[in-house]
């Protein structure tokens, strides 16, 4: 919790101020008090209170002017709040391994299926985007609530050679800053944080990774993650397939043009292609780097379902994103209770004093 006005704070002086004015008049009184004969007279004729009623409308009181005065300070708090102008940028990965069959019938269809599903499932007034990446990252659909050209693109999918995750972040970096103008493009010189802002408070849109491998080209994963987190934008990193060597089986229309598994053209029969067997070698180090760095998540799946599931559950978290509230309400609440609690306990105990 911060305070928008901390000098406000000084407010608080007034409890101690209020002590000592109630010291100066119990000392005034002391000096003009009546000599009585005896003291345990007046005593007998009062009736008694217990020293905790006497004090506790006191504390009450207090802390009810310690609540207000920090309400004038104008409290701040970071919470999680519904945003609902999220974009979403899927960045799948599209290189070789994606043919891997250890994930039936590969790699690439059951991220083709999964990320259908999401689309298919997400509100409509949700933008996501779509980012292809091997050995290059593209944009193929900028963030549009047009599901029926995102699951076209989906269904096109085709790999290639190379996998450069830190480009693919970099690329849908920019998607963002097309369509949110507080998100700077990655070639913009963002100059020194303010040590003003709240280092919580996140971009409602949000990147999310899946890829089966570790970067090979381009730049670091890491380093990219730092120009997502320098623009308060959330990176959401999927670890996908097994470590099982598996058979590398494509169709004729899930590979792209180019060299295959360092082959011309790749090997094809029967209308696909089927290379050796590769097993996963997934940088799930870097990966989680990347999610801790920029406020996401990393998660492993390791078949359909299990990727079906993590991408079906991410729009509950990409949904809330952080923001700094104002809380002041809550305080003043707060002392409107304490002070009226105090003074209404001390006139009801006064009140049944006197009537005795």
């Amino acid at each position: 919790m911060s305070f928008d006005w901390p000098w406000a704070l000084l407010a608080v002086l007034a409890v101690p101020l209020l002590f000592l004015a109630r010291w100066w008049f119990n000392r005034r009184r002391r000096r003009t008090a009546i000599t009585v004969s005896s003291v345990a007279l007046i005593r007998a004729a009062l009736p008694g209170r217990s020293s905790w009623k006497r004090r506790l409308p006191v504390a009450l009181f207090v802390a009810g002017l310690i609540a207000l005065a920090g309400a004038v300070a104008r409290p701040q708090a970071t919470v999680s709040v519904p945003s609902n102008d999220t974009s979403i940028l899927l960045a799948i990965d599209v290189s070789s391994s994606m043919c891997s069959s250890d994930v039936q019938p590969n790699r690439i269809t059951a991220a083709s299926k999964a990320a259908h599903d999401f689309v298919e499932k997400a509100d409509r007034g949700t933008r996501i985007g779509l980012v292809t990446f091997s050995g290059i990252a593209g944009l193929m659909v900028p963030p549009t609530t047009d599901k029926d050209k995102l699951l076209e693109a989906i269904d096109t999918l085709k790999t290639a050679r190379g996998t450069a995750i830190g480009q693919a972040i970099l690329t849908s970096i920019d998607a963002i800053a097309e369509s949110n103008p507080q998100v700077a493009r990655t070639g913009v010189d963002l100059g020194e944080p303010d040590p003003n802002q709240n280092q919580a408070a996140y971009q409602p849109d949000t990147i999310v990774v899946l890829t089966d491998g570790s970067n090979t080209t381009g730049v670091d994963p890491v380093t990219a993650a730092e120009q997502a987190a320098a623009r308060r934008l959330r990176v959401f990193t999927i670890g996908f397939g097994t470590t099982e060597p598996s058979p590398m089986v494509c169709t004729a229309d899930q590979i792209g043009p180019g060299p295959q598994f360092g082959r011309p053209g790749g090997m094809f029969g029967g209308g696909g292609f089927r290379g050796g067997r590769r097993a996963l070698e997934i940088d799930e180090d870097a990966l989680t780097q990347v999610a801790d760095k920029t406020g996401g998540r990393y998660f492993r799946a390791q078949d359909a379902g299990q990727l079906t599931d993590v991408l079906g559950d991410l729009p509950q978290e990409i949904g809330l994103h952080r923001k700094e509230t104002e809380i002041s309400v809550f305080f003043v609440l707060a002392a409107v209770l304490l002070v009226f609690t105090g003074v209404g306990l001390s006139l009801w105990w006064n009140r049944a004093t006197r009537r005795r």
